[in-house]
């Protein structure tokens, strides 16, 4: 299937979410909503369109172009303190190890093992290889004698949302370019 083939088809016209100050709600993932939500947040009134795709659907009676941005109207208070899970800790760590900095085979390491009492937490746990964390095993790293290019420490959403503007999504519409501050070829 040609590219211009899957554009024709709705599933393929995602809508870029921004907040009402008209900043994307998130960069990564990339708020998006499939075309569904979109046009159903715009009859309910919660969106405003700021843009849209040359692709339209149609009932008997109506007949809409798709958004391909659209904006909140109420203001979403993004959280000051993130969840703390496997991607966002990948995401904190900008997806590479932090014993050797590569970015395959990703695991997270409990920098004080929880068998010397390390707990689960954001300044407990790094990114790691599974050949640096086999490697380090049941040991801290000073035991291990292995350094960590960071230490671990609690991330705020912003600073997520900065990491995740270094991995831009593989697509990226033409009518999203004013809204996202990556440094890529965009696609029409």
């Amino acid at each position: 299937m040609y590219h211009s083939d899957l554009m024709r088809h709705p599933d393929s016209c995602p809508a870029l979410v921004l907040n009402a100050d008209y900043t994307p709600l998130s960069y990564y993932p990339l708020s998006l909503w499939n075309w569904q939500t979109a046009i159903k947040a715009v009859f309910l009134q919660r969106v405003d369109i700021v843009s849209e795709y040359d692709r339209e659907v149609r009932s008997p009676n109506f007949a809409m172009r798709l958004p391909s941005v659209i904006a909140l109207r109420q203001y979403v208070k993004q959280s000051d303190s993130p969840a703390f899970t496997r991607f966002n800790l990948f995401l904190r760590d900008r997806f590479s190890c932090q014993y050797c900095g590569t970015l395959n085979d990703l695991t997270f390491d409990h920098v004080i093992p929880r068998a010397q009492g390390g707990r689960t937490t954001w300044e407990n746990v790094s990114t790691a290889c599974a050949p640096c964390n086999l490697r380090k095993g049941g040991r801290t790293p000073k035991q291990a004698g292995m350094r960590l290019f960071e230490a671990p420490r609690r991330p705020t959403s912003w600073e997520l949302q900065e990491n995740g503007r270094s991995f831009p999504p593989h697509y990226l519409h033409q009518s999203w370019r004013d809204w996202l501050y990556w440094d890529v070829e965009l696609e029409a």
